[in-house]
């Protein structure tokens, strides 16, 4: 018997995989197409995914092939310039296309162990006290302790375990492809910056190897999402749209998205969790979508790790679900929002001049750009040490050495600048690490495997009492 399957090899299954083997869990993907799409419907990783790489050793493989941005516009492509003073050391996105970030994420997995098999599409799922069964389309079945779906906003584990997916429908759609365009770039350019004063919802990118990426408003929600728009199709709305169609020609990819919102009514369901865009989807606005995917991996990787090793307490897994569902209701609160401020209604038209005058406002710019990027978010831990709850920055330590770079192996950590503290009992699961880090306003403080700020204090006593909450109880 495995210990984990995870159905989809996306970015938020590749991760969580990689996760997982951080532990020596026996972890198998399952994806159902038979190579690489090419599409890259996301564009790049923000703030707290860079973090996320960085505290796993991932990060200088993205730099290598990406390009770090800083740009305002993250809510509602209002322009503002990027804040000052944002609760990170790592200020700025990367821009890495989807299916560069893929390839990196499988080097990554399958370096650590991880076996991925392709061409399987998951057509059955049950379960018992045991374990979970999966039926294939060609009739193979296969066995493991837990599943995880990571198979995208049409989930075939979320609908066979009978998860509800409440939410929205979508009331527009926005056709989305890579492909040659034969007119003037300048000329391109010009047309994109009248049309964008009135319609955010449509660009033509700068070539890049010959190609731009095309982004139109479609005419109405099509009957099949699921049949990708032609050429014609995207011919059609640029002339209905920009009054040019900038002779578009050989297309790499074609696809849509709508503005529908929908969340899975549970994350857990016994030995089946979901995550990524079979747990929620919404409307792309912000770029949060793949970000909030692999955040979700980020978060329930250890967790699971734990479960299968026999360690975790008691409620560990299902803190998973109570974690991360607030997380993405809010995401989708603010694609909602974002999608009204893109309307091209009087109302619409208010409202975003409105919120472009409070952007201004850099205390109100440093909020929402804290939201996207995920920097700000903080877990429910109970009462406790402002930290409590959030996920700590990378500090400077004394000798060159950096916080991130100690937790590489998705330990536990326990930083610790009085010397007097000790996790003994644990040590199998947290590091301890004795330093005088100035930057910090607390004598200790206990960090999980992601980051997040377990306890903040100096009482041994009261430390004693935090660690096995997060960490079960101490080895003898």
């Amino acid at each position: 018997m495995m210990d984990v399957i995870v159905v989809g090899g996306g970015p938020t299954g590749l991760l969580l995989a990689a996760e997982l083997r951080l532990h020596d869990v026996h972890v198998v993907v399952l994806e159902k197409l038979t190579g690489p799409t090419g599409e890259s419907r996301g564009q790049g990783l923000h703030a707290r995914s860079v973090e996320m790489l960085d505290q796993r050793g991932l990060l200088d493989r993205f730099l290598a092939v990406s390009e770090k941005f800083q740009v305002g516009g993250l809510f509602g492509g209002i322009a503002t310039a990027w804040p000052e003073r944002l609760d990170t050391a790592h200020p700025y996105g990367v821009a890495t296309p989807q299916p560069v970030m893929e390839r990196l994420l499988e080097e990554r997995a399958v370096e650590l162990g991880t076996e991925i098999r392709r061409g399987c599409e998951v057509v059955g799922v049950s379960q018992d006290e045991a374990g979970v069964t999966v039926e294939l389309a060609d009739g193979t079945r296969l066995r493991s302790r837990y599943l995880v779906g990571c198979d995208g906003g049409r989930s075939a584990v979320r609908k066979l375990v009978g998860v509800g997916f409440p939410g929205e429908p979508a009331t527009v759609e926005t056709l989305l492809g890579e492909m040659e365009v034969a007119e003037d770039p300048e000329k391109v350019a010009a047309v994109v910056a009248e049309v964008r004063r009135t319609q955010l919802r449509f660009g033509v990118s700068p070539p890049v190897d010959g190609v731009c990426r095309v982004v139109v408003p479609a005419e109405g929600v099509a009957e099949d999402r699921t049949a990708p728009p032609t050429l014609e199709d995207f011919k059609q709305r640029l002339r209905a749209v920009a009054g040019t169609d900038f002779g578009v020609r050989s297309p790499r990819w074609m696809s849509r998205f709508g503005d529908a919102t929908r969340q899975a009514e549970r994350y857990r369901v016994g030995r089946v969790l979901l995550a990524g865009d079979a747990a929620h989807i919404h409307p792309p606005t912000g770029g949060q979508g793949l970000n909030l995917g692999v955040q979700d991996a980020f978060n329930l990787g250890w967790k699971l790790a734990a479960t299968v090793q026999g360690w975790a307490p008691e409620g560990l897994l299902d803190s998973y679900h109570a974690e991360r569902h607030p997380v993405g209701s809010a995401v989708l609160d603010n694609t909602r929002a974002q999608i009204t401020l893109l309307g091209t209604d009087p109302g619409a038209t208010a409202l975003r001049a409105l919120f472009t005058k409070l952007m201004g406002f850099e205390e109100v710019n440093r909020y929402v750009t804290g939201m996207i990027t995920a920097v700000d978010i903080r877990y429910d831990f109970g009462e406790g040490h402002a930290l409590l709850g959030r996920r700590m920055r990378d500090v400077e330590l004394k000798g060159g050495r950096r916080l991130y770079s100690l937790m590489h192996q998705g330990r536990g950590l326990l930083l610790d600048r009085t010397g007097r503290l000790s996790v003994e009992g644990w040590t199998d699961r947290v590091d301890h690490v004795v330093d005088a880090v100035e930057v910090l306003d607390v004598a200790a403080v206990l960090l999980r495997p992601d980051g997040h700020v377990a306890w903040a204090g100096d009482d041994q006593r009261a430390l004693l009492d935090r660690l096995p909450r997060w960490f079960g109880a101490a080895a003898h």
